[in-house]
């Protein structure tokens, strides 16, 4: 198949190209609009009972969220001051005339109510209720109120929060993060790829593939937009994971092809052996990180399917993109591709190298290199032990940012969550009164609870507020819901709100994990045995995988958590947890990034292998040819995502972070060292396979 391949695009070169470009163009134009439409919610499981409460508020309650929450200060003035009054009323008028508004209450306007006011008096709540339902329309209008309302006013200070507000705040720094992480790592991708392949032609060819990746997602991810919501975090996810495989399957290629040109051989003959060779390597080691991608799909919640869908495009594009159009701008080059000779030692690469003598030094003392090796990894692993998870809450933003100083101030001034509160839905609740009445006194009585309010009826179903005291999106809100939905209710007694969801949503990866894990595991033995036709060296890559996601996780528990290394990855706010869905969003992808390593060295050992060589020249010449590009793309892989650890939301930054970490551990004290240790020690057994399962390998 590879080789047909090649023969058409040497023959067809320029037709192609010319699609290529046509089809580039039309994906960036055309996608570039999908920058209006993402989302940035998408934690919630549409599933669980918390989703379902949200549905009779909105249709049989119709009760509405207010998209913005405005906290009046009177600063050393009570709110009941004539002054403080009169201000407020001005404040309150002003946001009726505004024609976005649908209605407006406040604890002026709802009688004074005690739970609208702050514990010392001096503040209260302003909530302004939306007309428009449309996402993209109301983040922009949490950043109009917040521009307008947010500030000095009359000699009292006004703060800015709730769902429009944090999702405006949110989604402009992610997109102004962006644009700055793509200036500082593009420009010095180039220069690592310079210095990788001594050449300006060739170090240009990875670029081409990694952006065309991009851009080819950003029209994929519009399409979505059309039928559910995508994550605004998906962009980011897209541009490192675009960038940085179409980097790496592209240096695999151009590499491969540099060789096949080194041997004598014309243009044709050289990508028809870089597509046989190289071209595999890239199609099989695109499909596991495709598959291991379209786990996250598993999981009830938006944000994280359609980070699975986007990151299962961008790889899909990178393998086409480095299988297609690439081959045809070499077939078109030729040795051209060498033009513009910064470093020699790029061009020409030697059979017995630095990475050989690693190799050769390894398998030699395997046993204490393993030792040494698994010690460093469980020291980094130690700190895993603090590990605790919560959710995106503004917690995620600088401490600088006005919407989380908001947020705070609301916090710390107020007994309860009143624009957080607990949603108690009781489907009969007209013929359960009395159970209904018995089940409100418990609540009252729960640790964590302010207060309960009273018994709305519409029609069969019944309506109960809860306020708390906690944090919604923290362990202390899931145990709060956890305890209620413990007591004895009346049947069908569904409990949502802030606090709800955090628990659901916590609950639903926690369940779906097992079947993520089985996909994850299976395709990937499969997959890695039709690939070397070994049973035993995709498990050992398995185990390796997971001993290296561990230590990663160590790591982020230790930075984030324990609040190291502040001066690498720049300030955060310390919440003492980590981010559950990003947290999921960094296994799977470090895993298929870690799958796409294990696929490169392992094709060039087993291609020495059927060589004919001995497992020990096997392991040193597959190492030689295959790690100085697996470290480059590694490396360069990193800094892709690492340049992510600019951005201000904590997040983000843990992902670039934690992403770039395990390309890096993976890279080097993985595959240089435990890799060659283990095949040393399993000798001939590397390649063992029962017979009959050995027609299901695949020929290289």
């Amino acid at each position: 198949m590879f080789e047909k391949l090649g023969h058409l695009i040497a023959k067809r070169k320029k037709p192609i190209l010319a699609l290529f470009l046509l089809s580039t163009i039309f994906a960036g134009v055309v996608g570039s609009q999908v920058f209006s439409r993402f989302d940035t919610g998408g934690y919630m499981d549409p599933n669980s009972d918390s989703a379902k409460v949200w549905e009779y508020l909105d249709e049989t309650f119709e009760v509405k969220s207010p998209a913005v929450v405005l906290v009046v200060d009177g600063k050393d003035n009570s709110v009941d001051d004539l002054s403080v009054v009169a201000s407020a009323e001005r404040i309150e008028a002003s946001l009726r005339s505004e024609p976005s508004a649908e209605s407006v209450l406040s604890y002026w306007s709802a009688g004074r109510a005690p739970s609208l006011k702050s514990k010392d008096g001096n503040s209260a709540f302003i909530f302004v209720y939306l007309k428009s339902t449309d996402f993209t329309e109301i983040d922009k209008l949490g950043g109009l109120y917040q521009e307008k309302y947010d500030g000095a006013f009359e000699g009292m200070e006004v703060y800015a929060s709730g769902g429009a507000v944090f999702a405006n705040a949110i989604n402009g720094r992610i997109q102004n993060d962006l644009k700055i992480s793509e200036a500082i790592s593009i420009p010095l991708t180039f220069l690592l790829l310079l210095f990788v392949f001594g050449a300006m032609a060739a170090s240009a060819m990875p670029l081409i593939v990694g952006i065309t990746a991009i851009l080819g997602t950003l029209l994929v991810m519009l399409l979505l937009t059309l039928v559910t919501d995508v994550s605004i975090f998906a962009l980011n996810l897209t541009t490192g994971l675009g960038l940085g495989l179409g980097i790496d399957y592209a240096l695999l290629i151009v590499n491969r092809f540099r060789e096949e040109l080194a041997k004598g051989l014309d243009n044709e003959s050289a990508i028809v052996n870089t597509l046989r060779t190289a071209g595999k390597t890239v199609f099989y080691s695109g499909v596991t990180v495709v598959l291991t991608l379209l786990s996250l799909t598993f999981f009830p919640q938006n944000f994280l399917k359609s980070m699975g869908y986007a990151g299962a495009a961008v790889v899909a594009l990178a393998v086409v993109g480095a299988l297609i159009p690439l081959p045809a701008i070499l077939a078109l080059l030729g040795t051209k591709i060498n033009k513009g000779v910064v470093r020699k030692g790029g061009i020409v690469q030697k059979e017995d190298g630095r990475w050989s003598k690693v190799a050769r030094f390894v398998m030699r003392r395997p046993i204490g290199v393993i030792t040494a090796s698994l010690a460093v990894l469980f020291l980094m692993i130690a700190p895993i032990a603090n590990i605790k998870f919560s959710q995106v809450d503004s917690g995620v933003l600088p401490r600088g940012d006005r919407a989380y100083i908001a947020s705070q101030f609301i916090a710390d001034e107020f007994p309860g969550q009143e624009s957080n509160p607990i949603e108690i839905v009781f489907p009969n609740g007209a013929s359960q009164t009395s159970e209904i009445n018995a089940f409100l006194n418990q609540v009252s009585a729960t640790q964590g609870i302010s207060r309960v309010g009273q018994i709305e009826l519409v029609g069969e179903s019944a309506r109960v507020v809860a306020i708390h005291s906690m944090q919604p999106r923290t362990s202390e809100g899931e145990a709060l819901i956890k305890e209620l939905r413990n007591l004895p209710s009346p049947d069908g007694t569904l409990i949502g709100g802030a606090a709800a969801d955090y628990a659901d949503t916590q609950n639903a990866i926690s369940s779906t994990l097992p079947a993520v894990l089985g996909w994850i595991i299976i395709t990937v033995l499969l997959l890695l045995f039709a690939f070397t036709g070994s049973v035993l060296l995709p498990i050992k890559a398995l185990i390796l995988n997971f001993i290296s996601l561990a230590a990663t996780m160590g790591v982020l528990t230790w930075v984030f958590i324990d609040g190291n290394l502040k001066f690498l990855v720049g300030d955060f706010i310390e919440t003492g947890s980590l981010d559950t869905n990003t947290m999921v969003l960094i296994a799977v992808v470090a895993f298929g990034l870690s799958m796409d390593y294990e696929v490169f060295l392992l094709s060039r050992i087993k291609e020495e292998h059927d060589a004919g060589n001995s497992n020990i020249d096997s392991v040193a010449m597959g190492l030689q040819k295959s790690a100085r590009i697996i470290t480059a793309a590694a490396f360069i892989l990193a800094v892709v995502f690492a340049a992510f650890v600019i951005s201000g939301v904590t997040s983000i930054k843990m992902m670039g972070f934690g992403v770039a970490f395990a390309i890096l551990l993976d890279a080097t004290l993985i595959r240089a060292f435990l890799v060659p240790a283990l095949m040393r020690l399993f000798g001939d057994w590397n390649w063992w396979a029962p017979r009959s399962l050995k027609r299901f390998q695949i020929n290289h």
